[in-house]
């Protein structure tokens, strides 16, 4: 894998502040609700992302944040509304996709709470992201055909790539159980890598996080974007963290969109700054 330098806020600015107008839609939410019983977890929620972007979402406590990338990835169908991502194949309504398919659609996600084996290697753990990707069947891996072990191959070298560029690759024959958590949420975003998302969806990333590892993270986004190639969108509640990463921010309370813009516009946002801290304070 060729060597990946540090990426700033100001090496990525450019094609980060492209107009919208210039730019396809990857993910679109349009009027999307999704209640629980008498509690509307999200009230007619709407709003795009452009393919290369890194979109932050962002809202107090309670605000519906999770239940709408829950809906994004379709852990919940009971929603009203549409959710439309376009790919490669054009756009597709994510309701007709069941949940164990979504990835193959382009869509990975992490989530608040890591999600990962602790008695498999760092690496077999990395290798699960990769089973849409397996093109042999499950008997020919059982019969350990040539075809099998030449795509096993493939794939574990992958692996150790996503590794290497994440900066953990010496690591990779270890146990999951006992490693440092900042290198547990890597192993999950690795994790993700491995499926060639399109659209990476991280739930609170940062959480967890000492501030020399958010700082790290911060540069990581960039790159995962430009070396993957990829869209992100991402919940946090470190605020020094989305300000500096996010092309744009939508900000939502109550389930309920309040505003969307570029992370300036957004902090000086009257409705965003009530929601976060009351009517006379400022963000």
């Amino acid at each position: 894998m060729s060597e990946l330098r540090p990426v700033s806020a100001e090496d990525a600015t450019p094609a980060a502040t492209q107009g919208a107008r210039d730019r396809r839609p990857i993910l679109e939410l349009e009027n999307v609700t999704m209640t629980f019983g008498g509690l509307r977890a999200v009230d007619g929620l709407s709003f795009t992302v452009f393919e290369g972007e890194i979109v932050g979402l962002i809202g107090p406590n309670g605000a519906g944040k999770t239940t709408v990338f829950n809906c994004v990835t379709q852990f919940y169908k009971q929603y009203k509304g549409l959710i439309r991502l376009t790919n490669g194949d054009g756009p597709v309504d994510l309701r007709s996709v069941p949940v164990t398919q979504v990835v193959r659609h382009g869509i990975t996600r992490t989530f608040q709470n890591l999600d990962l084996v602790p008695d498999l290697s760092i690496e077999d753990n990395v290798l699960v992201g990769a089973h849409t990707r397996f093109r042999t069947g499950v008997i020919s891996h059982l019969l350990r055909t040539p075809r099998a072990r030449n795509e096993e191959t493939e794939m574990r070298h992958r692996a150790e790539e996503v590794l290497d560029f994440l900066g953990i690759a010496h690591l990779k024959d270890l146990y999951v159980a006992g490693q440092p958590y900042g290198i547990l949420k890597k192993v999950e975003i690795a994790r993700t890598l491995m499926a060639e998302p399109r659209l990476i969806i991280l739930d609170e990333p940062a959480a967890g996080l000492n501030d020399q590892e958010t700082k790290a993270l911060d540069a990581l986004i960039y790159q995962i974007r430009e070396r993957f190639r990829t869209t992100v969108l991402l919940i946090e509640h470190n605020m020094a963290l989305v300000m500096n990463v996010c092309d744009r921010v939508c900000a939502i309370n109550f389930g309920k969109f309040l505003a969307m813009g570029t992370p300036a516009t957004i902090q000086r946002n009257p409705q965003v700054q009530e929601a976060y801290l009351g009517k006379d304070e400022h963000l």
